[in-house]
């Protein structure tokens, strides 16, 4: 029997440097060939390609979408929060694991969380970025754990 594809998505929050089109040109290639019908995907609430990854699979797939935050929805900034809010009725799941503040190890805290529950990361790293960014965080424990990884950068 296969196990269908259970995948945490991770990149880059800045994204204004391409055309949506662009982004949906690199969904399309990378991301359509995992989002079968079965298939399970854990975003991070935040803007960027969470925000476009999210609007991505649920106009374009069948994929159940959980979306994870580190505190809660309402702590989101209003362009991630549209994007929950457009796209409720594809959402699986909505995980708030409300951490005491909005710093970076509440977003460590989100990614490992994400990491821990799938199969395989999908880091869409800023071009150029060093390995020190929260996307590279992501992919560098995805590899800790043993998790393949697809690597596309933008």
């Amino acid at each position: 029997m296969i196990m269908p594809l259970v995948a945490a998505i991770t990149g880059t929050r800045s994204t204004g440097h391409r055309e949506l089109t662009w982004y949906a040109n690199v969904f399309d290639t990378y991301l359509s060939p995992f989002a079968t019908d079965d298939a399970h995907f854990y975003i991070g609430g935040a803007v960027g390609i969470d925000s476009l990854s999210l609007l991505w699979l649920a106009g374009s797939t069948k994929a159940r979408i959980t979306v994870v935050v580190p505190c809660t929805v309402q702590d989101q900034p209003a362009e991630a929060r549209q994007a929950i809010a457009q796209c409720h009725d594809r959402i699986t799941e909505i995980v708030e694991l409300r951490a005491a503040e909005l710093k970076t190890p509440a977003y460590h805290a989100r990614n490992r969380w994400m990491v821990d529950r799938g199969r395989m990361v999908i880091g869409f790293p800023r071009e150029g970025d060093e390995t020190t960014s929260g996307t590279w965080q992501t992919i560098n424990y995805g590899a800790s754990q043993g998790r393949p990884r697809l690597i596309v950068p933008v």
